[in-house]
C-alpha cells in the first residue's frame, strides 16, 4: 500500500515537472513574441443544464474568430511585427467540471488549487492536435438560471484559463470579452480596476486617459474590464469591438518597451 503510494506521488511529481517545463517555454515565447502561439479551447457544460449542452453542441469555430483577430489588431498598433500572436482552434468538449478556485484562500490554499488544476487541465486534454501553449477551458451556463457567473482566472503559471460564459448566442460578444481578459492574464498582464466595486482604475484602467472630458469612455481597457460612465458607474463590453490594450497592459506582456 506504501509503495503504491510512493510511486503515485513520484508519478505527480514527474507529471508537474513535465508541465512545469512545457509553460516555462510558452511563458518564454510570450516575452519576444518570435512564434505563434496556440490556444485551444475546451467547452465544458458549466451546470449540467440542456441548455448549454445544446449550446455547446452547435459551437463553431468562427463564434471565436473575434479572438484572434483582437489579438492582431492590437499587436500591430503596437508595431509587433508578428502578424498572429495567436492561433486558436476549439477542441472536443470537455465532460468533467475543473476544480473550483477557492474563494478568499489563502496564499498555501490557493497554490494547492494551482497544482491541482494545472493536473486537472493535463488529464483532460483530449485534444489530438498541436499541442497547445494556452489551454482555455471555458465553462458555458444556462443565461436564466444563472443570472451571474463567478469570476473567471488566468494563471500565468501553468498558461492555463477557466472562464465562465452564458450559453447564447446573446451573449457571444461579451463571453470573449471575458475569454480574451483572462487570457491576457497568463501572458503576464495584471488587473486595472478594483475588486472593491469592480470599477476601472484611472487612469491605466481608462481607454481614453487623456480623453477631454473624461467621462463617459466610449470603450474599456481589456484589462480594466468595464467602460466608464461615470465615476460611478461602468458598463460591461458586449463585445471585442469596445475594448483595447492600454500601454501598460502592453508593456506587461512586452508588446511595447
Amino acid at each position: 500500500m506504501q509503495m503504491a503510494k510512493t510511486i503515485r506521488v513520484i508519478v505527480l511529481l514527474i507529471v508537474l515537472l513535465a508541465v512545469a517545463q512545457s509553460a516555462w517555454k510558452a511563458r518564454t515565447r510570450t516575452t519576444d513574441w518570435t512564434e505563434t502561439l496556440r490556444v485551444t479551447v475546451y467547452p465544458i457544460n458549466g451546470d449540467g443544464s440542456a441548455a448549454a449542452d445544446a449550446y455547446i453542441a452547435a459551437l463553431r469555430r468562427p463564434v471565436l474568430e473575434p479572438l484572434p483577430v483582437f489579438m492582431r489588431a492590437q499587436a500591430q498598433s503596437y508595431g509587433l511585427t508578428l502578424r498572429d500572436p495567436v492561433d486558436l482552434t476549439l477542441a472536443p468538449r470537455v465532460a468533467d467540471r475543473p476544480p473550483a478556485p477557492p474563494l478568499r484562500g489563502s496564499a498555501f490554499e490557493t497554490a494547492v488549487w494551482s497544482l491541482h488544476m494545472r493536473w486537472w487541465a493535463w488529464r483532460h486534454d483530449g485534444y489530438d492536435g498541436p499541442k497547445p501553449h494556452v489551454r482555455v477551458f471555458v465553462q458555458y451556463f444556462a443565461p436564466l438560471s444563472n443570472r451571474a457567473l463567478a469570476h473567471s482566472v488566468g494563471l500565468r503559471q501553468g498558461m492555463i484559463v477557466v472562464a465562465n460564459a452564458f450559453a447564447t448566442t446573446d451573449e457571444e460578444g461579451a463571453n470573449n470579452v471575458v475569454i480574451a481578459h483572462e487570457l491576457l492574464h497568463t501572458f503576464g498582464a495584471t488587473d486595472k480596476y478594483d475588486p472593491v466595486d469592480n470599477m476601472p482604475v484611472y487612469p491605466d484602467g481608462y481607454a481614453e486617459p487623456q480623453a477631454q472630458p473624461l467621462l463617459p469612455q466610449s470603450r474599456a481597457e481589456i484589462m480594466g474590464g468595464r467602460i466608464p460612465r461615470s465615476r460611478s458607474e461602468a458598463d460591461i463590453p458586449r463585445n471585442l469591438e469596445q475594448t483595447l490594450v492600454g500601454p501598460l497592459t502592453a508593456r506587461e506582456i512586452n508588446w511595447k518597451k
